[in-house]
């Protein structure tokens, strides 16, 4: 079985569950998925659970296998994670944060590490930053260094949290541009996004998470719907689509329960 499944996924969080026997559907290769929900809907915590790194009840299988019994090192080369940021702190310079990356799967010489992370710095547009440390970029550009820790190991499972939230919008659409691009490869692509109307315009599928649960999933017009964003969001939505056709949803205000 090809594709990434979750199942009965539950966390906790001291007395609160941020998770409730959540279940998601098979997410194929090829695809771009985005978790789309309130703030607290347990869309990172989801994520971070996927990645192994956070503890959860249920399953999490990618290509038949559970993930949860798969060796540490041969977990890193199937699955990429970007989290929301790095830590601005970090002593090393941009090559040095891609190389460290691409070595915490594979052994691989330092002559051919160099040239595999400096590599992606260029399909990111970013080879500028390469010896720039980490602590002098900008939220933006931290953000592309990254996407380029993650995508490194070429891996099977890409796994974002949040992955436009710091970058302007030239960089947001080379971001997701390459989003599209590895899923078009036959890569199962996860990302978490706020911005709803980057969700209906990029995604082939959007999971929308409320309480714990997967509330909706399907193609972004079948989720991005007035009735299920009141529920969800609490708004007044339209949902129109442009002269090109894509979806657009305009929030009106907030929703008046009956």
């Amino acid at each position: 079985m090809e594709g990434l499944l979750a199942q009965n996924i539950s966390v906790r969080y001291g007395a609160r569950n941020v998770l409730s026997g959540l279940d998601l559907p098979l997410l194929r290769p090829g695809e771009v998925t985005v978790l789309a929900g309130p703030n607290a809907a347990g869309k990172s915590t989801l994520l971070r659970a996927i990645a192994q790194l956070q503890p959860y009840g249920g399953k999490v299988v990618l290509d038949g296998s559970d993930l949860a019994h798969v060796p540490m090192r041969d977990r890193a080369r199937l699955v990429g994670f970007m989290p929301q940021s790095l830590p601005a702190s970090s002593s090393l310079v941009a090559l040095e944060s891609v190389i460290a990356a691409l070595r915490s799967g594979d052994t691989v010489s330092a002559r051919q590490a160099d040239a595999t992370a400096m590599a992606v710095l260029n399909k990111l547009g970013i080879e500028a930053l390469a010896l720039e440390p980490l602590s002098s970029l900008s939220g933006g550009q931290r953000q592309m260094v990254s996407l380029a820790q993650a995508i490194v190991r070429d891996p099977r499972l890409l796994l974002l949290d949040e992955p436009t939230s710091a970058l302007d919008l030239a960089r947001q659409v080379r971001l997701l541009s390459e989003l599209r691009r590895l899923a078009g490869e036959g890569r199962i692509v996860v990302a978490v996004l706020h911005d709803l109307a980057l969700a209906a315009q990029w995604a082939d599928r959007i999971v929308l998470i409320h309480g714990g649960h997967t509330r909706a999933e399907g193609r972004p017009e079948e989720v991005l719907t007035p009735e299920l964003l009141a529920e969800v969001y609490g708004v007044e939505a339209r949902v129109e689509r442009c002269s090109r056709g894509r979806i657009m949803v305009m929030i009106d205000g907030e929703h008046a329960p009956a």
